[in-house]
């Protein structure tokens, strides 16, 4: 966690070099996630469509419970990029002490909420009787890892606030190495395998945990990645290194600033999360194939989310010390050249997902109803991805900005008037498929964009948080 060698503000070096500079981080740490996460779907999609179903089921609730604690990461990160535009060093570890205080006064309880439901969310959401059991044991195994997770989400958004994406790359790829090598070791039985195309066997031990030990190596790979960031925000020298012994005592001005900003993005994350979760029951009371395919075609179109989540950090953080530098023009030259190098990246990913379709989903399953339908919608989604990529960047700004509250009001109402409201119609009144959602899912996408281009049009961005 070293102090950023790179001036983010200064004007003299090249937007466009600022940009990678400070995206590269994050978008090879989601690069490595991704690939991980393929390896591990597949790894759980060779046990059959009830254990990919069953590990899926819950993740719209439990996302909705990590977005909570995520929110209070976007109050973190805005005020510590400001802080540090600004020059301001004891702010930003005044900052560091809140956000550790914010993990266990309202983080941890979340998570805590979250175990003691791990049975009622998968059941709640419709699933069905080959999938409940193995859903709910994997839901209590990996809500334990959670603990940790939420943690290095909290801190991590912090870092990234003055322009470290190096600790949250490491940290993440730490998890997922690990992740990959225990579920290799836990999810197979003991069984003979050919290295390099050797002829002779070698014998490999395998615990044969099945959905349960792709639930253990998940929990241990977010046991150390959330160590690894608490060792790096209270140990490793560092100008904004947590001191355990003092700055512990609340500060309810800066208390009200987080929340200012927080709480907008909080509720954004409940109403986007919420209108998944409806729109999640409603897509498994279509069946375990269509749960399966729908599950598979969101891991495949995850590929997308790098390049777009790295682009959304780093214009965040631009904006946001930016603006603490009382620089507003240079975070308008940020701007225009994150939406360019985005939309230009996002081209290629598209026709990536649009002609690899089934390529990609059949590294996942073998089964080829759930290619065909995942495919079909995997070609859809293709057409998303400049509108996406344009969404969260310009998203990034807002938050960078602090201007969280158009972001809800925008977020919110597109997911429920437009998604969740026809989805719903559409497979329980209209008696429609996943292929029908996906167009709707691309139009919620589409106007949502158009929205936030708008606000940022405005210009009132600019102002909205008084120094």
């Amino acid at each position: 966690m070293a102090k950023p060698s790179l001036n983010l503000t200064d004007e003299s070096k090249s937007p466009l070099r600022t940009l990678f500079l400070l995206a590269w981080p994050v978008f090879l740490e989601q690069i490595f996630t991704t690939l991980v996460g393929y390896a591990d779907t597949a790894m759980v999609g060779s046990l059959g469509a009830s254990a990919t179903a069953s590990v899926s089921i819950s993740q719209p609730v439990l996302m909705m419970m990590n977005g909570i604690v995520m929110s209070l990461g976007v109050g973190i990160t805005t005020l510590v990029a400001r802080a540090v535009g600004a020059g301001n060093p004891e702010l930003v570890k005044k900052l560091m002490h809140h956000a550790i205080m914010a993990l266990v006064l309202i983080g941890y309880p979340i998570n805590a909420l979250a175990l003691g439901m791990h049975k009622l969310i998968p059941a709640w959401m419709g699933a069905e009787a080959d999938v409940l059991e193995l859903a709910s044991a994997y839901n209590e195994v990996v809500c334990i890892g959670r603990f940790f997770m939420v943690t290095a989400l909290v801190l991590n958004s912090a870092f990234r606030g003055y322009g470290d994406t190096k600790t949250p790359m490491i940290g993440n790829v730490m998890m997922n190495i690990i992740n990959v090598i225990f579920n290799f070791l836990l999810i197979y039985p003991e069984r003979d395998i050919y290295l390099f195309g050797s002829e002779k066997p070698l014998h490999m031990w395998g615990a044969g945990l099945g959905v349960v030990g792709a639930a253990i190596a998940t929990a241990i790979g977010m046991v150390v990645s959330g160590l690894f960031v608490l060792w790096v925000a209270f140990l490793k020298k560092d100008p904004y290194r947590v001191d355990i012994h003092t700055g512990w005592r609340l500060d309810w001005e800066l208390i009200k600033q987080i929340f200012t900003i927080s709480i907008p993005a909080m509720l954004e994350r409940i109403f986007m999360s919420s209108s998944g979760v409806i729109t999640s029951r409603s897509i498994a009371s279509l069946g375990t194939v269509t749960l399966a395919s729908n599950s598979l075609c969101l891991t495949a179109e995850s590929m997308s989310f790098m390049p777009a989540f790295a682009f959304q950090t780093a214009i965040t953080t631009l904006v946001g010390q930016s603006l603490g530098a009382k620089k507003p023009e240079l975070a308008e030259k940020f701007v225009r050249t994150t939406l360019l190098a985005g939309t230009i990246t996002m081209l290629f990913t598209g026709a990536g997902l649009y002609f690899f379709a089934e390529p990609i989903i059949s590294i996942f399953t073998p089964d080829a109803a759930v290619i065909d339908l995942a495919s079909r919608c995997l070609r859809i989604t293709a057409f998303m991805q400049v509108p996406q990529v344009l969404s969260w960047s310009l998203a990034g700004v807002l938050r960078g900005a602090g201007d969280t509250k158009v972001n809800f009001y925008i977020s919110a109402g597109t997911n429920w008037l437009v998604r969740t409201l026809w989805c719903v119609l559409l497979i329980r009144v209209f008696g429609k498929g996943l292929i029908e959602v996906e167009y709707v899912i691309f139009m919620e996408g589409f106007i949502r964009m158009l929205l936030l281009a708008w606000r940022y049009k405005t210009g009132k961005w600019k102002t909205i948080m008084k120094d």
